[in-house]
């Protein structure tokens, strides 16, 4: 299989699909991106003409009746990952989805019941890349056991922003358009799934300091996605996990981790720096983390690969998609209704 061509097709061309998916599929191995279909066919014959693709597509369903296209790489808002995915495995294309995976839980679940359906079909999400540089040394630290037994972790994502009450509507501020998806939530439980493993029992609260916002047109509209949310959520061991993620923390000390176990401390600073210590020391020391040991960002390459059938997907399955979209349902939930939300959903 590792002479099969990929041929790929863009649905929506947004920043991260210029910037990382088409780069990344054209340094691929024997890939080539063959058409794209984007909001309208004029803003898909730009990017086509910047990036020397040869066919622009009106309307993404055309698209997925080309013949000579056997991927897709899926880069439009999270309301119509469902939609598109199904569509694209029944006409017999490979998925790259764009995350975050889907608007909710529900159509998580549906999109990997589909996938599963086509088992001779590679399905995959694109990765959080915040803690690439970190994941396998925090994955050895706690493999290895320096914590002992894991107690407690502090997890804080703060964006270096005042509430502004005349900020623009951003897709992410549009339920419709991001459904439950809140912050960069989906994407930090993502990593933490990596390091801990699964959360089993979730309470949140959160507030939406900037209530309105101005859409293109000069319109005030409602905002109903929080822009700041406190979440406690318990591991399968019983130790307890607080989040806290915010857009409206100007002037913050930054974000950072901690991990606090029976034996060792881990902290990971703001600018993603690893810290240690064990019983006994007298503060921490900064753990050695070179280049090498790192991991890096390689989803074009291991999505054709898959497809090629070089390698399997890790990075990210459907699978883990339904966990981490489970996982900021249960956030919603519990919110909106002021109680412990338990997964699975």
């Amino acid at each position: 299989m590792a002479d099969i061509p990929v041929r790929v097709g863009l649905i929506g061309a947004g920043g991260n699909v210029r910037n990382r998916h088409i780069p990344g599929f054209q340094g691929a191995e024997d890939c080539e991106i063959v058409a794209v279909a984007n909001r309208s066919i004029e803003s898909g014959r730009a990017i086509a003409d910047q990036f020397n693709i040869p066919r622009v597509y009106g309307n993404w369903r055309e698209l997925l009746e080309d013949e000579e296209i056997n991927a897709v790489c899926i880069g439009t808002w999270p309301y119509m990952h469902r939609t598109m995915t199904l569509a694209a495995l029944d006409a017999g294309k490979h998925v790259l989805t764009e995350a975050r995976m889907a608007s909710t839980a529900e159509e998580a679940r549906d999109m990997l019941q589909a996938s599963l359906a086509h088992p001779d079909l590679v399905c995959q999400l694109t990765p959080t890349s915040t803690s690439y540089t970190i994941d396998n040394l925090l994955k050895r630290l706690i493999g290895e056991g320096f914590l002992g037994e894991l107690l407690s972790v502090d997890f804080t994502s703060l964006q270096n922003n005042f509430a502004d009450p005349d900020g623009p509507l951003h897709w992410r501020h549009d339920r419709a358009l991001s459904g439950h998806n809140t912050l960069n939530i989906g994407a930090s439980y993502e990593s933490m799934m990596r390091w801990l493993g699964r959360g089993n029992r979730v309470f949140a609260m959160s507030k939406t300091h900037v209530p309105y916002r101005m859409d293109e047109s000069g319109n005030r509209v409602s905002v109903t996605i929080p822009d700041h949310v406190d979440i406690l959520y318990e591991l399968a061991n019983g130790a307890q996990v607080h989040m806290q993620m915010s857009a409206t923390s100007g002037l913050n000390g930054g974000s950072h981790i901690w991990m606090f176990g029976t034996d060792g401390t881990i902290h990971v600073d703001s600018q993603r720096r690893v810290w240690a210590g064990k019983r006994g020391d007298s503060e921490l020391t900064e753990v050695p983390n070179p280049p090498e040991g790192q991991a890096r960002y390689r989803v074009e390459e291991q999505f054709t690969n898959a497809i090629r059938g070089l390698e399997k997907v890790d990075m990210v399955a459907f699978e883990t998609g339904v966990h981490y979209m489970e996982w900021t349902e249960a956030v919603y939930r519990s919110a909106m209704e002021g109680r412990a939300v338990y997964l699975p959903l």
